[in-house]
């Protein structure tokens, strides 16, 4: 990454060129209470993001009702990066194209420690060490299941000398994670787990059902759901059609990168070549590595949003939705992310007057996947939306882009339920 730089890739002039979609797939949105207008106003934002340069792929679908009003790709998946050339082979984006959801993935991790719950085979208040009891050392004897959802579990982040490739070992992350001291008392305060609670969760999902992570999502959500390759990593015969992640933006100033590498366990650049190496698509990686389409995790939450019900098989009870969904504590400032967020047991949560999901999505749930991944439903709008990106920044013209999209999907998909989600569910 070159230092003043926007690391930013080559846009064409006609954005036709490089958006694929197929008209079929999307219904026409008056019947689904919106207009063209609106539609049309939410994929010329997609597009004003895409300018910026700073995302070589976008991908996009919106749920209305249930049905899909937008599934449209735009950019290239490989090959147009800031350091490419003109001459460097490229691969479009498509609506096939399975992009990494990063953190978005603990929203489905957390739901199939919720299905745990739901079948008898867990309880969310017990301590971590009734399930693994070599976690139960060093102050985390009291650390429960729920606290680890929460962002409450006080062992937000791996040994600040951890080396990145630690993401291909998840046993040695796991060790390191039975030795270490929580920075406060499970339960005091949020901190955002990045990695760590994740590991420990797919490690009860294991010890509990004798199935690894993979397989217990393969057998209760991929496959029920019709959805292959949803999955942590990716299988060999769907990596010709994934994203690769770019760092791109501005190089992040020293407090930033401090603050990011204590989130991530290093730099940008760092995270750019392991979760691209195909060691990170070949491993299980619970807080961070599901591999989706656009439309899949669209799909996943409109799940959510049905009460557990897609297509007339059922997922979830919908008393597991409404436990998962509910705000766990008054908004605070979280110390690893140091911004005010108000957490579900494994959601984030949207706000009002704005929030992560734009303008008064209060009841809006899903989460955000490093920085520029956004996967959430809201039921004042009934909608399930995925905003799924292959640039990486954290500063430049790409993050008012992308809060602009973002914003305008919340204008444009106007409320039509006044009523509390948890009511419904």
């Amino acid at each position: 990454m070159k230092l003043l730089s926007l690391n930013s890739c080559h846009v064409p002039a006609d954005l036709n060129s490089v958006t694929s979609y197929d008209p079929t797939s999307e219904v026409n949105p008056e019947s689904v209470g919106m207009t063209v207008k609106q539609r049309d106003a939410i994929w010329r934002a997609t597009e004003l993001l895409y300018k910026t340069g700073n995302s070589p792929a976008i991908t996009l679908c919106i749920r209305r009702q249930g049905k899909i009003i937008l599934n449209r790709a735009i950019g290239h998946a490989v090959g147009n990066g800031p350091e490419d050339t003109r001459d460097t082979p490229k691969i479009l984006a498509t609506p096939n194209t399975r992009v990494c959801l990063f953190s978005a993935s603990k929203v489905v991790t957390a739901m199939l420690v919720h299905l745990l719950d739901e079948m008898g085979e867990i309880d969310l208040l017990d301590p971590i060490s009734h399930y693994i009891p070599e976690y139960g050392v060093n102050g985390k004897k009291n650390a429960t299941i729920y606290h680890l959802l929460a962002h409450r579990g006080g062992v937000p982040s791996l040994p600040k000398d951890t080396d990145p490739s630690l993401l291909f070992n998840p046993n040695a992350a796991l060790d390191l994670l039975y030795k270490a001291k929580p920075i406060a008392p499970s339960g005091h305060r949020a901190a955002y787990h990045a990695l760590t609670a994740g590991y420990i969760l797919g490690e009860i999902i294991h010890r509990v059902t004798g199935k690894d992570a993979r397989q217990f999502m393969a057998e209760k959500i991929s496959k029920p759901m019709g959805m292959e390759s949803f999955n942590f990593g990716l299988a060999p015969e769907y990596r010709d059609h994934a994203a690769l992640n770019y760092s791109t933006g501005l190089k992040p100033t020293l407090i930033v990168a401090s603050i990011l590498k204590n989130i991530i366990g290093g730099s940008m650049e760092d995270a750019e070549r392991y979760t691209n190496d195909p060691q990170f698509m070949d491993t299980i990686c619970p807080a961070g590595n599901i591999f989706s389409t656009a439309e899949q995790a669209s799909r996943f939450f409109q799940m959510l949003l049905n009460g557990g019900i897609y297509d007339g098989v059922r997922i979830f009870e919908p008393m597991t939705i409404r436990r998962a969904t509910i705000e766990v504590a008054r908004p605070e400032i979280d110390k690893i992310l140091l911004l005010p967020m108000r957490y579900a047991m494994g959601p984030m949560l949207g706000a009002k007057p704005v929030g992560l999901y734009g303008i008064n999505t209060q009841n809006a749930f899903g989460h955000l996947g490093y920085t520029s991944i956004f996967c959430w439903a809201d039921p004042d709008r009934d909608i399930s939306a995925s905003v799924l990106t292959s640039g990486k920044f954290l500063v430049g013209p790409g993050l008012p882009a992308t809060l602009n999209l973002i914003s305008t999907i919340s204008r444009q998909c106007t409320r039509v339920h006044s009523s509390d989600f948890h009511r419904i569910v």
